[in-house]
């Protein structure tokens, strides 16, 4: 996968949980869930974290149901990400080389694929502090998809009252990517242009 793009490690989050502070409720699995539905546009600011490289890079995530996602990383990056509701497209214009899957088989398939059931797919997991929500989702009939692990803070003023801070991928190879995001705005116009590959994308 272009520059290790779905994988970093625990250490820079602590997504995996150890003993709860305080014991998650039965219904946050449900808040989360309709957090992320309640989501129709999101512009944010990102940085990434490879486990693998420990390579650090930032950028602007930009969101927009159903499943449509765009990295876009700092100037020098040559990687470009960008998910049209139907296939996730990874670009890297460093080796002129595009890689592209139907978004259901990519770890992101829990965020950004409107027929993957969160319900379905996603465990509770205690959080170390007893403030976050954690959600693990795994298709286990299909461990080649990955793992995602999203943490949520809880926020009146996000959608559903949660707000999506970050999230950990691990792939079929075991490499690890972990996303924190920040200054979320919601609501914003994205226009679908926003989230096609251009045949020129090499050269951007």
């Amino acid at each position: 996968m272009a520059k290790g793009l779905l994988v970093a490690g625990p250490a820079a989050l602590s997504l995996y949980a150890a003993p709860a502070c305080a014991q998650a409720n039965d219904s946050d699995l449900a808040h989360a869930v309709a957090a992320l539905r309640e989501i129709e546009t999101l512009r944010a600011d990102f940085t990434q974290r490879s486990e693998s490289s420990g390579q650090q890079v930032s950028g602007t995530i930009s969101l927009k149901r159903p499943g449509k996602i765009r990295f876009q990383y700092q100037r020098g990056y040559p990687v470009l990400i960008v998910s049209d509701g139907k296939a996730l497209t990874i670009v890297d214009s460093e080796v002129k080389q595009t890689q592209r899957w139907p978004i259901g088989k990519s770890p992101l398939g829990a965020l950004l694929n409107p027929a993957k059931d969160v319900m379905q797919y996603g465990k509770l997991m205690p959080s170390p502090d007893g403030q976050s929500v954690l959600i693990r989702v795994e298709d286990r009939s299909h461990p080649e998809y990955g793992v995602m692990m999203m943490s949520f803070a809880r926020k009146v003023s996000a959608p559903g009252g949660l707000e999506l801070m970050a999230w950990q991928t691990t792939d079929a190879q075991n490499r690890r990517t972990t996303i924190r995001l920040a200054n979320h705005r919601y609501g914003i116009p994205l226009e679908d242009s926003l989230f096609r590959v251009l045949n020129n994308s090499f050269g951007r």
